[in-house]
């Protein structure tokens, strides 16, 4: 993993774990914040929040679009692209239950099990589609942006079930960015099966919230 990214994630869960408790923009509850959530997983999975498919995968699929013509970010831009990508996400899926979280210049959004898959299902639920046409608006406007689609389940079955179902239910949603006018070459999938859990797989309800997807935007550059 490239040191910088790792020492952004080691500093926004030091930063993110004071937080305690916050306002929930989505559902108005107090509660710990998912982005204190999310780091804290994220950093002990060894990986920043939401980026799972590693450095390498990310920086080639950088190069292609470069090659390809697409302009890449440069020095402070990239800072002000994602505050401005990442206030427009915020305005399209407040109310929706989809959590945003930004750490360093990745974005990423938490889309939970009650909008987006049953149980051992990769169909997208119907609640899901307007989700997912929000985020579409938001990726064609911002498209300097590479994209990454995580799968997720919960640990109903075996493991090699749940790698397979969560490579499924990313490649599902990636279909759907497809259908929607996203290119493919902007395009990550990776499933990470049970291995990520966010919530107690001992409840319903925590099964539920680790059948889920993950979606994260990394800003295109130069390195």
């Amino acid at each position: 993993m490239n040191s910088k990214i790792l020492q952004i994630g080691i500093l926004a869960v030091a930063a993110l774990a004071a937080g305690c408790e916050t306002l929930n923009p989505y559902t108005g509850e107090s509660e710990t914040s998912n982005a204190t959530k999310g780091a804290l997983i994220g950093a002990a999975a060894g990986a920043v929040v939401g980026l799972a498919s590693g450095d390498d995968a990310v920086d080639r699929r950088q190069r292609a679009l470069i090659g390809a013509g697409v302009g890449a970010l440069a020095g402070g831009s990239v800072g002000y692209y994602m505050d401005q990508q990442e206030a427009k996400l915020r305005a399209e899926l407040e109310g929706t239950g989809v959590s945003v979280t930004r750490i360093g210049d990745n974005i990423t959004l938490n889309m939970p099990g009650n909008i987006t898959f049953a149980t051992n299902s990769a169909d997208l639920n119907a609640d899901f589609f307007n989700v997912l046409n929000s985020v579409s608006k938001v990726l064609k406007e911002f498209d300097q942006t590479i994209v990454e689609v995580a799968g997720h389940t919960d640990n109903t079955g075996s493991d090699d079930y749940n790698k397979a179902l969560s490579d499924r239910r990313a490649s599902s949603v990636a279909r759907y960015f497809e259908s929607r006018k996203i290119t493919s070459q902007r395009l990550l999938t990776v499933g990470m099966g049970e291995s990520r859990p966010i919530a107690d797989n001992g409840t319903s309800e925590g099964r539920q919230a680790n059948r889920r997807v993950e979606i994260t935007m990394v800003p295109l550059t130069n390195g």
